[in-house]
């Protein structure tokens, strides 16, 4: 009996350290569409990516290895939208990320939240929450909130990376274009 629970005991420990996110209620919403990818893929998009002749496939590859985890929840429900929004302000008390920029521009709200990692130039998690968006549209459907959780030990100079390469659509880009011509 012993030995029993003994293997239990050791086969159970490594699925201690897999908890779900309080974000992975959306991914079962009818209204919520959804991007989850995991370490799995992560290393082999990298591995695929670091045999590429591509230099930007090899810097991809090269800022993937400290990803762990990537989750994408859009929803076009006004509903969902707010309870997105509950959600994200609830784990914000409780965790302890910190803001680390807001962009509004008309409707549209961008919020980007960070917790530290093991030194000043690195996270451990970013967290991106946008509402109010207007005409992102993708299969015919106008998103209101997305929400982008990206987990592991990233490098900030990656991060501004990242985004540098993103493809913002609509509204995105034009609240990117103004916040920079704000800055100068």
């Amino acid at each position: 009996m012993k030995r029993i629970v003994i293997v239990l005991v050791v086969a159970l420990l490594p699925l201690a350290g897999f908890s779900q996110s309080i974000f992975d209620k959306f991914e079962e919403m009818d209204d919520v569409a959804s991007v989850i990818i995991n370490k799995g893929m992560i290393n082999l998009f990298s591995t695929i990516a670091e045999n590429a002749d591509d230099d930007e496939a090899k810097e991809f590859a090269r800022i993937a290895k400290g990803i762990d985890g990537l989750k994408v929840f859009m929803t076009e429900n006004k509903g969902v939208s707010a309870q997105m929004k509950s959600t994200v302000d609830s784990y914000l008390k409780k965790s302890s990320l910190e803001e680390l920029m807001r962009v509004k521009d008309d409707d549209t709200t961008v919020k980007f939240y960070i917790q530290k990692g093991k030194d000043e130039n690195h996270v451990k998690e970013l967290l991106m929450f946008v509402s109010g968006v207007k005409d992102v549209k993708i299969k015919d459907k106008d998103f209101e909130s997305v929400l982008v959780t990206l987990t592991g030990d990233i490098d900030l100079a990656d991060i501004a990376t990242i985004t540098d390469k993103m493809d913002l659509p609509g509204d995105l880009k034009k609240v990117e274009k103004r916040n920079k011509r704000n800055k100068r």
